[in-house]
């Protein structure tokens, strides 16, 4: 059975509306870990942090003793194109200067973030 078609008071008919719904995918998330290393201070690690991701001092010293006792810390969790992009900030960032021996920026990798 066809239901009735309504119309419009000029002689034609009118559809019902019908509505798309469209899903909103979501990228997945990525980390940006900081891998620890010798060559640099703490004082190198907060200004970096604070150059590239606008970390206040005391959330760059936390990341940077975390780094410093677990050889790794994530600091930023993003979609994947922006976390290649602070890896990279990362390591175009420079020696550390408070350190001779020091021959350059520190290292970062990407991660997927697991369950995320």
């Amino acid at each position: 059975m066809t239901p009735p078609s309504s119309t419009n008071g000029i002689g034609t008919e009118t559809k019902p509306e019908t509505r798309e719904e469209q899903a909103t995918r979501r990228q997945p998330p990525y980390h940006v870990v900081l891998l620890n290393d010798d060559d640099h201070t703490y004082e190198y690690v907060i200004e970096m942090l604070r150059a590239i991701f606008g970390y206040p001092p005391e959330r760059g010293w936390q990341m940077a003793r975390e780094v410093d006792t677990t050889g790794r810390v994530i600091v930023l969790t993003t979609t994947l194109e922006h976390a290649e992009l602070k890896r990279d900030q990362i390591h175009a960032y420079g020696r550390d200067r408070r350190i001779p021996r020091c021959a350059g920026s520190m290292s970062a990798v990407v991660e997927p973030a697991v369950g995320g």
